[in-house]
């Protein structure tokens, strides 16, 4: 049952998978939005270009019904007339045409905005598969668009039988008027039944574009599998994150036993903890931490350091201080120079002795460590008290 839910597509999409959508093409669509502002740009086109319009057809009018014997004794004459009636036509609606053009390219992305993909023009072999065909012929899909097919055919015919009805006898007459009169009485109508067919549009429209990016969506939603699948592609698989993590760990804590054995001392709790200082004399600056560690890792600095003749030193309370306030190839702070100074000359003593040069040194015991400094970090103390 488990397993059933997370397959089930319950989840929306992720911004990721929007994006691949984006990329492949996929965007919400509405014909009806682009139909029905298409449509509007068009009875403004016309509404305002109306003298434009009037002047230009009106001359094309008057052009074609003026007799010429000229022109009706010349068959070539006739094409070269009708082919500039048909440039002036086609000049007097260019802005017309652009208007619609531009209407379209925007509006085209109201919903879904600007995509531009080639992977939607490259084929597709399992679009030619015949029982996928006929599983989009009876998809939701297919029928919520025979309906809207069916409703913008039902209202545009309505649309145009009530203006043909009730203009009626105006567009009679326009046979007994003066062409130029004609036009501009025709264009009265045109624009009447276009702004009534717009209005009877806007219905499908509001119903059509919430549908459409509902539907878009709901194509998009995703299993809680798919959400998993997702997040390992991008952030990695855990599994393998954590081999990474554990492998640099390990690196890491290789290359700091490494320092182990050029360390001046190594200041244990005596089994706990385990920190190793470095001082580089004539470089300036205070005494590095070269390792550090508890536990196991503790014991084994402990070795190194026997095993390389690295001198040792107890000092519980400068080792825990050691470990929480100082990372690791960072300089000792000013609170601990003293303790620190300390150890290190009973090291230096102590190598003197080892070669046989005076006595051998008193291993220091009362080392001066602030209070606190080796109960944990002194940033989260402060923080605590504040």
């Amino acid at each position: 049952m488990a397993e059933d839910s997370d397959l089930e597509k319950t989840e929306p999409a992720s911004p990721r998978r929007l994006e691949k959508a984006r990329e492949e093409g996929q965007v919400a669509r509405s014909r009806e939005l682009t139909t029905f502002l298409m449509l509007l740009a068009g009875i403004g086109g016309i509404w305002i270009g109306a003298g434009y319009l009037y002047e230009t057809f009106g001359g094309i009018v008057r052009r074609s019904v003026w007799f010429d014997p000229r022109v009706a004794h010349d068959p070539s004459a006739m094409v070269m007339q009708a082919a500039s009636l048909a440039g002036e036509a086609l000049k007097g609606l260019a802005p017309l045409f652009l208007l619609l053009v531009v209407v379209a390219v925007m509006a085209s992305m109201a919903l879904g905005g600007m995509s531009f993909s080639g992977k939607a023009l490259q084929p597709k072999f399992e679009r030619m598969n015949p029982a996928k065909g006929i599983q989009r012929m009876f998809s939701m899909q297919t029928v919520v668009e025979l309906i809207k097919t069916l409703a913008k055919a039902g209202l545009v015919g309505s649309v145009a039988m009530y203006v043909i009805w009730t203009e009626r006898e105006q567009m009679t007459a326009l046979m007994y008027v003066h062409p130029t009169a004609a036009i501009a009485t025709g264009m009265e109508l045109i624009i009447k039944c276009c702004a009534l067919i717009a209005a009877s549009l806007l219905v499908i429209v509001l119903i059509d574009a919430p549908w459409q990016l509902w539907s878009f969506y709901k194509k998009l939603r995703m299993s809680r599998q798919d959400v998993k699948e997702e997040h390992k592609e991008s952030e990695g698989d855990p599994h393998v994150k954590g081999r990474i993590r554990q492998q640099q760990r390990s690196m890491a804590r290789s290359r700091m036993m490494s320092q182990v054995p050029g360390a001046d001392v190594v200041v244990t709790n005596p089994t706990h903890y385990a920190v190793a200082l470095k001082y580089q004399d004539g470089k300036g600056g205070a005494p590095r931490v070269v390792a550090k560690g508890t536990g196991l890792i503790a014991a084994k600095i402990r070795g190194l350091a026997a095993e390389h003749n690295v001198a040792t030193l107890q000092a519980p309370a400068l080792a825990r201080a050691l470990y929480f306030n100082v990372e690791l190839e960072r300089e000792i702070p000013v609170d601990l120079y003293s303790a620190v100074a300390e150890v290190l000359a009973w090291v230096y003593q102590l190598r003197n002795w080892n070669k046989g040069q005076g006595e051998r040194p008193i291993m220091p015991t009362r080392l001066n460590v602030p209070t606190g400094m080796d109960e944990g970090p002194l940033r989260s103390r402060k923080h605590e008290k504040q």
